[in-house]
């Protein structure tokens, strides 16, 4: 383990039957850094978190934390990390202030020390006058602010988050990014997995692209869009729109893609391209910079992938 690590893996393996889930994989979080991990579905990404988390055995690799080996000192390692899964696994009996305070009694942590630590964690998740209330009373964000909130009873050094906003609106996945911006400025270092490509771009300064259990890219977001696309995207759609991908404005671009019903031209610069779309006013066009989603569709396909 590196000086700079809190955390490692290396050369992580794992098979079921037949199907390697997740193939030779090493990665290192810094203190401070969010990593995000990203791909399709059946990419590997929550068995990793479930090897790095102790619950399920890697066939070969090693898992370094905090200075512990994973599962060795699964314990140890776990008193240390805050966890929030895809499915919310809060105790409907207990209202918001008590599933903290249980929570808390998982890792040895005193009564009195849990309750002191309360209010700061409701303020934070902004459930103060939820305090009284159970999870079944609370929104969908409500239960993700809280479920947040339990995961830093023990004062993590390092959190484990996958697809944390997944179900969520546009307003609370905003509050919960916000949440989460400020665990990085107080030094606390994330492991995330997500979906949503504006969100990994937004929160972490390093991204890992998984697919069929590989790496296949990692850097920081903006360094892998200049690495690997071409900076401008015009996207055209309506009636005809199709025809233009096998026209002689293909030419006009570095590479074109159709998805659905739409052309998409990706291009050095568009100055040409747009001019000459120009003579196809019933078409729509969206011109924009290049982004992580064309990223991930370059690199993991278009093609809809069922749920693995």
């Amino acid at each position: 383990m590196t000086m700079d690590s809190l955390f490692e893996v290396a050369h992580l393996s794992k098979r079921f039957g037949d199907n390697t889930v997740v193939d030779d994989l090493s990665f290192s979080i810094a203190p401070g850094e969010c990593l995000g991990v990203i791909g399709p579905n059946g990419a590997g990404k929550t068995t990793t978190i479930r090897m790095c988390l102790g619950l399920t055995a890697p066939d070969s690799g090693t898992i370094t934390a905090l200075g512990l080996q994973m599962p060795r000192d699964a314990l140890a390692i776990k008193a240390q990390l805050g966890v929030v899964t895809q499915l919310d696994t809060l105790d409907p009996d207990f209202n918001c202030a008590e599933n903290l305070l249980v929570y808390g009694r998982y890792f040895g942590m005193k009564d009195a020390a849990i309750q002191e630590r309360i209010p700061a964690l409701l303020e934070f998740a902004s459930l103060t006058s939820k305090a009284k209330a159970k999870p079944g009373e609370l929104s969908g964000g409500m239960k993700r602010r809280l479920s947040l909130a339990r995961a830093l009873v023990n004062d993590p050094r390092l959190l484990l988050l996958d697809e944390p906003t997944t179900g969520l609106d546009p307003q609370a996945r905003h509050l919960m990014w916000e949440r989460l911006q400020l665990l990085l400025q107080q030094g606390k270092s994330i492991l995330l997995t997500t979906h949503f490509m504006d969100e990994a771009e937004r929160l972490c300064s390093r991204l890992l692209v998984l697919d069929h259990g590989k790496k296949i890219a990692e850097g920081a977001p903006r360094d892998l869009i200049t690495q690997y696309l071409e900076p401008d995207v015009v996207e055209v759609f309506g009636v005809g729109a199709l025809a233009l991908a096998k026209s002689p404005l293909a030419a006009l671009a570095a590479r074109v893609e159709v998805s659905g019903e739409t052309v998409f031209f990706y291009t050095h610069t568009a100055t040409d391209l747009l001019n000459a779309l120009g003579q196809y006013p019933a078409l729509r066009t969206l011109h924009r910079p290049a982004n992580l989603e064309d990223l991930f569709l370059k690199l993991t396909g278009r093609q809809i992938r069922e749920d693995a």
